[in-house]
């Protein structure tokens, strides 16, 4: 269990996200947080050795990206993961076979794939409603409800949750909530001060952002819940490689500056193409005509680098996705590298095509990640794309 300093938390973001969580190298003095690639360590005695026993339960490296990212979100306790999707599994066995879960419909492909087909096998209910309506989380509810689980903005189609009416609901039912703030990220968000219990991320993307590594991070601010995590990470062992939370660590430090520009050229290119009589809709919480756009303004600094757009049938989007040369057609987001992606066909394949049809997440939709590339560049690219389609 890797616990934050109050030094660290004091301090204002982008300082922490170059200083939280760093090891002082006592061999050379070295600046960067060694990788300490070993999965054991020498004791000096029956009992006696230095907190490090094993690699799974501990190790220098993970704990001070796990220190890191929880300093980011103004947590306490970080607890790294091999991925998003395995963070989402140790949420889950937080849980015993007969409780249920209220989850936003629009949440990645993935978590969806999880919770329906593995999770629901093992004994779990689930109950998926729109969350940008409190009043239908509140509604989901049963005696049952042991936690509530939200993206906000979701993927892909931009929907925000009131993150304070969620946890007001959250404690009436006496239920964890928990917060996938992975599109976000503790630059523009930080649900924990809007009454989160643990915030989860996919470290893969903004938090690394050089698409170079795949991981996980949970983030709490109750000792006894952070106990209970840190059980169940060492117990079932899904813990990332020193190697890749060095990688994440890097790409920590530069959190604040990337987001800045993801930001930046998201706003610009999502009122572009807003603008632009060849997209039917722009999903974008910038924009103002997002009907979220004062909540978006309430919770969130920051925007950030993903938007939508429907083009209104099939065939334009195929046209489309497979005629930008900057934008690389790729899974994935958050990198420095701008990606396009079609939703239907690859992050949110695996939901049930009359689910996708009911929460509005059609076979035309294209979802965008904008990287730090010259933004003049992206929209002359994304220009000749709609061209073709």
């Amino acid at each position: 269990m890797s616990e934050v300093s109050a030094e660290d938390l004091s301090r204002r973001f982008a300082t922490r996200a170059v200083h939280a969580g760093n090891i002082l190298d006592p061999l050379a003095g070295a600046v960067m947080t060694p990788i300490y690639q070993t999965s054991t360590y020498v004791q000096e005695g029956l009992g006696r050795h230095k907190g490090y026993e094993y690699a799974r339960t501990r190790n220098p490296t993970r704990e001070a990206l796990e220190r890191n990212i929880a300093a980011l979100e103004g947590g306490r306790y970080g607890f790294g993961f091999a991925s998003g999707l395995a963070a989402l599994d140790a949420v889950l066995k937080l849980l015993s076979a007969g409780d249920h879960v209220v989850c936003g419909e629009n949440v990645y492909g993935g978590t969806h794939r999880q919770m329906t087909r593995i999770w629901t096998r093992l004994g779990l209910a689930f109950t998926f409603v729109d969350t940008t309506d409190p009043e239908r989380i509140a509604s989901a509810l049963r005696p049952t409800t042991r936690l509530i689980f939200i993206e906000t903005p979701t993927n892909p189609l931009m929907r925000l949750c009131d993150l304070a009416a969620a946890g007001a609901v959250a404690r009436r039912a006496e239920a964890l909530l928990v917060v996938d703030n992975t599109f976000a990220t503790p630059c523009f968000q930080r649900p924990l001060e809007f009454g989160a219990d643990v915030v989860l991320h996919s470290t893969t993307k903004y938090l690394n952002g050089h698409s170079d590594m795949v991981g996980g991070m949970l983030v709490a601010e109750r000792q006894d819940l952070a106990e209970q995590l840190g059980f169940l990470q060492n117990a079932s062992g899904a813990v990332p490689g020193p190697f890749d939370c060095w990688l994440a660590l890097r790409g920590t430090k530069t959190l604040a500056l990337r987001m800045r520009q993801h930001d930046a050229s998201g706003r610009r290119i999502a009122l572009w193409l807003e603008q632009d009589p060849r997209v039917d809709r722009v999903y974008y919480p910038g924009l103002a005509s997002h009907p979220q756009h004062e909540l978006a303004y309430r919770q969130m600094s920051g925007f950030g680098g993903m938007v939508s757009l429907e083009l209104g049938t099939l065939e334009r989007a195929r046209r489309f996705v497979e005629h930008t040369t900057i934008f690389a057609l790729a899974e994935s987001l958050g990198g420095v590298e701008s990606l396009v992606g079609h939703p239907a066909s690859m992050t949110h394949a695996s939901v049930p095509p009359e689910m996708r049809a009911a929460m509005g997440l059609t076979d035309s939709l294209v979802r965008l990640s904008i990287g730090v590339e010259d933004v003049d560049d992206l929209i002359g690219d994304l220009d000749q794309a709609l061209a073709a389609a």
